[in-house]
């Protein structure tokens, strides 16, 4: 698909000055409450951007292919080497005995021992690939650290390629500074909140069908540093399963989607380092991905939030006291497309908390289409100031709910408010 168009930029903005604080820029065009927080990229993609970007889809993206793909094939050349050496012979006790007995020739003898010697290799290659894939000193926050992975000039090649972008939205009411709610100033009591350092869970929507929004939100360090600041990516389970994403995951310092390892996140002490009690986390999770178009009921038009029976977040963000975030990102949807399977696969990747999706970029491969990624950080849905240990259960529960419904609300008014300005005008965003 192509890029929605955005009004050109002056050649001085762009994603290079992380360094300094950028100057603001705005658009008449932008609604009303709205405001630049990093601008289109000014620069062209280029070709060899283009390059970088679909080598890195197909090794990465495509991970789940290839790599189990290639353990099926060298397990099979395995079995097939070993069955060649036992046809050719049994294996001898030494060479010596089977020239004094004469029952086998030379010939086979180099033959079996040509087979034995592939088997050997295949088998030492296909436990040496599983045993790094479950466990190995690659996987290490620290080796990202070393290694500097968010600022690899793959990731320039990838913000330009998405034409990343992103936005703050605080609404028509965004001059009543004592009555808003914003990102800069989550709460009027707390002028200390800094949005880059702060504790904070951010929520992304929607999902897709590869988290492409989460992940460039905090894997480029131009990605979050003149936006949300670094927080650490709060992933399934099911990444385990696949080596490659896992490891890039790790060097992000990312949590285990499970309720007690985030609480255990959002708890930790001033000491710890990193993204101290930040995450973000797509709410929607891999079920989100089954609910839109081609599914049955989903118009082309309808963009599709799975939102209603998830309270998670928002009793994680209670009980630590921290502001929830919700951002929108126009595009994520778009990038892969997706084959409609029969049901009982999405009742199946459900109870596995694994993606059994059948999907496609350009040129039929795990390569997404160039769609823009427009960002939208609408405004904090603040737990409430009372010390919370305090609510009774019935209490919580309600507390819950009216965040929950809040920060739906939310996620309805920046879609809507800014639809038009993306080129989505005849777009409808449901919460399901």
């Amino acid at each position: 698909e192509t890029m929605t168009h955005i009004e050109s930029i002056p050649a001085d903005w762009g994603h290079r000055h992380s360094k300094r604080r950028l100057q603001k820029f705005t658009d008449p065009q932008l609604p009303r409450g709205v405001e630049f927080i990093v601008p289109p990229p000014p620069e062209a993609c280029s070709f060899i951007d283009r390059l970088l970007v679909y080598a890195s889809s197909l090794i990465v993206v495509g991970s789940p292919i290839w790599f189990y793909g290639g353990i099926i094939y060298l397990f099979r050349r395995w079995k097939h080497y070993r069955y060649l050496a036992s046809r050719e012979v049994a294996k001898p006790e030494d060479d010596a005995t089977i020239e004094n007995e004469g029952k086998q020739t030379q010939q086979e003898l180099k033959q079996y021992k040509k087979f034995d010697k592939m088997a050997r290799k295949c088998a030492i290659t296909l436990a040496t690939i599983i045993i790094l894939s479950i466990w190995g000193p690659h996987r290490n926050k620290h080796l990202g650290d070393f290694l500097k992975v968010r600022k690899w000039r793959l990731w320039d090649a990838w913000l330009r390629y998405i034409g990343f972008t992103v936005l703050q939205d605080k609404g028509n009411d965004y001059n009543k500074l004592d009555e808003m709610e914003t990102l800069s100033t989550p709460k009027s009591s707390d002028p200390e909140f800094d949005v880059k350092t702060s504790p904070a869970i951010y929520a992304f929507v929607p999902h897709g069908i590869f988290p492409f929004a989460l992940a460039f939100a905090c894997l480029p360090e131009q990605g979050y540093s003149e936006t949300w600041g670094l927080f650490r990516p709060v992933v399934a389970t099911a990444t385990k399963l696949f080596p490659l994403v896992r490891t890039l995951i790790s060097w992000m310092d990312g949590v285990d989607a499970s309720r007690s390892a985030v609480s255990r996140a959002l708890s930790l002490s001033n000491d710890a380092g990193g993204a101290y009690r930040r995450v973000g986390i797509s709410p929607g999770g891999i079920a989100e991905m089954f609910e839109t178009y081609p599914k049955s009921g989903f118009h082309r038009n309808d963009e599709a939030a799975l939102l209603k029976q998830r309270n998670g977040i928002f009793k994680l963000a209670l009980k630590h006291k921290l502001p929830i975030i919700p951002v929108y990102c126009f595009g994520a949807t778009k990038m892969l497309r997706r084959v409609q399977l029969p049901e009982f696969m999405e009742t199946l990747s459900r109870a596995l908390k694994i993606s059994l999706c059948l999907f496609f970029g350009k040129f039929g491969l795990p390569i997404p289409f160039r769609q823009k990624l427009m960002y939208v950080v609408g405004r904090a849905i603040l737990p409430p100031s009372e010390a919370t240990n305090a609510l009774t259960g019935e209490q919580f529960d309600i507390v819950v709910q009216e965040m929950h419904e809040k920060f739906c609300d939310e996620i309805v008014r920046i879609f809507n408010n800014n639809k038009e300005y993306y080129g989505w005008g005849d777009k409808t965003l449901r919460i399901i």
